[in-house]
């Protein structure tokens, strides 16, 4: 079940995994490895047969194809089966067996919890940066309960897709833990033996402080270039330097730099020579180039691990493994990421939105008119090009705090951390009230109904009462223009608003209790856990995620402000063709637009007549009460007539206490969320935007649920059973 590195051998591999055989073959070669150990497969295969784990994980693997699966939702099954090992302890025998050793190996003393699954660190696939690792680990509880969780992260959502995408068997995956001796190095770094794009230069990277701001990507490292026949320095890059990673109480935190350090490389030439040493030296022992991580203490150079470089000189763009590590982000990464959003993109949005909602296009003709929507479309690519780069990997930070909370607090609901983060200030929210106070303010006053669709119509003409009525109305569109837009079209604009405010009016729904107004006492235990030293970082790591939260619906409206606006001028190009060739041009594509602005003789191609989704067999057979499985998002039971949302233009017909049914809700759609008495969608995830709406609103939820829109169509019964993750189809008429 365990053993040290002194006594693997080549027969131990399989069951050793690639990084712990690595180690102890440098071990034995007298090179200068921190002392190990491993605790080997047959400890994880025990802990999965006697607590009964392994038919549990069977069970969440087989709940839906993977393929079938999208990103949101194998985020939630990855938390659900880390928070099985969280919840299950180890077995009084089998921890028998690894405390002693590791006990009389490393006392109090500080240790690194690595992985070192099987197939890992090969020359076939690396495993690095995949699976996690804990660093400044003291006592053998503690080693424990990492060991779990290095375990755990066998079946991280990014484990998993990179395991199938290098075709290893999910089901067959197991995990070796290595225990190390911590060494508390002052500067550390990574080399490569060969370039990958010149094998003629080694490269060596170097930080100050440890290992975790380097592989983090937190910290920038200086960078040589290292002529491998001469052993000649060829070049050094050096970064501005202002942080180090560095030991802090039982963690590790980015700390700064003294002024010395900030103008001081991290290595000397002699060091640097050391160090190409060290990576020639495991180069010959293992017979390839090696990707090794090193550490100096004082004048004292260790080896923490080695692996075969797995890209191929030349084919650094075939190695996917980067977008699998881009799963992972650390707390100092999201934290410099928040600070971006909020402090630099949005705000430069909002500038953008301004600045293109202030042109007319009166005085543009129309070849000028075609070259602003060439303009703005390049200007919206560029922001959803933004959307994907910064703001999706922000939703990580919602997952970070998650992953914290479970192991502290060991909830029985592995997504109770969301009652901490919502009652946050989130743009749908904003405009949902807006809209419901200006529903109240025509509820009693119909002579505002009479007024109010008119946008040609002045304050000067309007009774002192009826001016803070058209007020608030001219600040929503302002702020939010139309309520949807598609990606094509936005054809609520105000005539949609009114339609949508007359429903409320009529039907203004009670206030309803937020899900999250009684997380105090969570928060508050949560924030107990951490000792007083840690307590700032709690409160940080708390309204990260609150911000992630938070972000993850307002992003939305933000990107849709600019889209809204690159729509605005292709309507301007709709409206001159319909008047100069006297056709319907509503849904004429922005292609065609283009081409007819540019060529006068040009007719565009008229648009293909909308498609009615043909009635599946299912449906045409559907005469009986039927229950649609899939994930509780919202807890709840509601029963109500379903309203099937195909487009954002659908939305205006929908009425109070309508269950709202959809593929997927955008946060610019979820201003009809106040009306509603429960939300389905096919997709799937906790953390998708339908789900953080409907807990924001106290509705049940239920995703995941990709057969829903052919079973289910506008005005059949259903009940939304948000505990269980249940849809219930009624074959009778009736919602009481």
């Amino acid at each position: 079940m365990i053993l040290s590195i002194a006594d693997i051998h080549m027969g131990d591999k399989a069951r050793v995994g690639g990084k712990a055989y690595a180690l102890a073959e440098m071990f034995k070669n007298s090179m200068p490895v921190p002392f190990a150990m491993c605790i080997t497969t047959e400890a994880y295969v025990s802990y999965l047969r006697h607590t009964g784990l392994k038919d549990r994980i069977f069970l969440q693997l087989h709940r839906k194809r993977f393929e079938d699966m999208r990103w949101e939702e194998l985020w939630d099954m990855a938390l659900r089966l880390q928070n099985m090992f969280l919840k299950t302890p180890i077995p009084p025998d089998l921890k028998k067996q690894i405390e002693g050793p590791l006990k009389s190996a490393f006392s109090s003393n500080p240790t690194a919890v690595r992985s070192s699954a099987p197939g890992e660190d090969s020359a076939a696939a690396s495993f690095a940066g995949l699976h996690e690792s804990y660093v400044n680990i003291k006592g053998p509880e503690a080693i424990l309960e990492h060991i779990k969780l290095v375990w755990a992260s066998l079946w991280s959502d990014r484990a998993l897709l990179y395991r199938q995408e290098v075709g290893l068997d999910v089901e067959k995956s197991a995990m070796a833990v290595v225990v190390q001796e911590m060494v508390l190095g002052d500067r550390s770094g990574v080399a490569f033996g060969t370039d990958p794009n010149d094998v003629t230069q080694a490269v060596i990277e170097a930080v100050h402080g440890l290992n975790q701001g380097l592989v983090d990507g937190i910290v920038e490292p200086d960078r040589w270039i290292i002529d491998r026949n001469t052993e000649k320095i060829v070049s050094h890059q050096p970064v501005k330097r202002h942080e180090a990673m560095l030991p802090a109480g039982n963690q590790v935190r980015l700390q700064p730099l003294s002024p010395a350090q900030q103008s001081s490389p991290p290595l000397y030439d002699d060091e640097i020579a050391q160090v190409f040493q060290l990576v020639l030296q495991a180069e010959t022992f293992f017979g390839s180039p090696q990707d090794v991580e090193w550490t100096f203490l004082d004048d004292g150079l260790y080896v923490l691990q080695s692996r075969p470089i797995t890209t191929a000189p030349g084919q650094t763009g075939k190695d996917e493994r980067s977008w699998y590590l881009s799963l992972h982000r650390s707390f100092d990464n999201l934290k410099a990421l928040r600070m971006r959003i909020e402090d630099t993109l949005l705000p430069a949005m909002e500038k953008e939105v301004q600045r293109l909602s202030q042109q007319t296009f009166d005085a543009l003709s129309d070849t000028q008119l075609a070259e602003e929507i060439q303009n703005r479309s390049d200007i919206y690519e560029k922001w959803s090009k933004t959307y994907w780069d910064d703001f999706i990997p922000m939703a990580h930070g919602m997952r970070l705090f998650g992953e914290v909370y479970n192991r502290m607090m060991r909830p029985d609901d592995p997504y109770e951390f969301m009652r901490l983060l919502g009652a946050t200030d989130m743009l749908a929210l904003k405009r949902n009230a807006m809209l419901a106070k200006m529903a109240s303010m025509i509820r009693d006053n119909t002579a505002l109904v009479a007024s109010w669709d008119n946008e040609a119509i002045s304050d000067d003409h309007l009774p002192e009462e009826l001016r803070e009525f058209h007020g608030a109305l001219t600040e929503f569109l302002e702020q939010f223009g139309d309520l949807a837009c598609g990606r094509d079209q936005c054809r609520q604009g105000r005539h949609g608003v009114v339609k949508l405010l007359l429903e409320m009016a009529d039907n203004l729904p009670k206030e309803k209790p937020r899900s999250v107004t009684d997380a105090s006492s969570l928060t508050e235990a949560f924030l107990d856990r951490f000792t007083a030293e840690d307590q700032g970082f709690g409160s940080d790591l708390l309204a990260l995620g609150r911000a992630s939260y938070r972000l993850r619906d307002d992003d939305n409206i933000y990107i849709g402000r600019i889209r809204r606006q690159m729509v605005r001028a292709v309507d301007e190009g709709r409206h001159r063709i319909e008047k100069r060739l006297e056709i319907p041009t509503s849904r004429l594509a922005a292609d065609e637009v283009l081409s007819a602005l540019n060529n006068p003789e040009y007719t565009p191609k008229a648009p293909q007549p909308l498609e009615q989704s043909p009635q599946s067999p299912q449906r045409a057979m559907q005469i009986k009460t039927r229950q649609l499985v899939g994930q509780p998002a919202g807890p709840g039971i509601a029963k109500g007539k379903a309203r099937v949302i195909d487009t954002a233009s659908e939305l205006v017909d929908f009425k109070t206490g309508d269950v709202l049914v959809c593929d997927a809700l955008d946060p610019t759609m979820t201003f009809v969320v106040p009306l509603s008495s429960g939300i389905v969608e096919r997709r799937g995830g906790m953390l998708i935007h339908g789900a953080i709406i409907a807990r924001e609103y106290g509705l049940p939820c239920v995703t995941g649920v990709p057969e829903v829109t052919n079973y289910v169509k506008t005005g059949d019964i259903v009940s939304v059973d948000g505990y269980l993750g249940i849809v219930t189809i009624h074959s009778d008429l009736q919602i009481a």
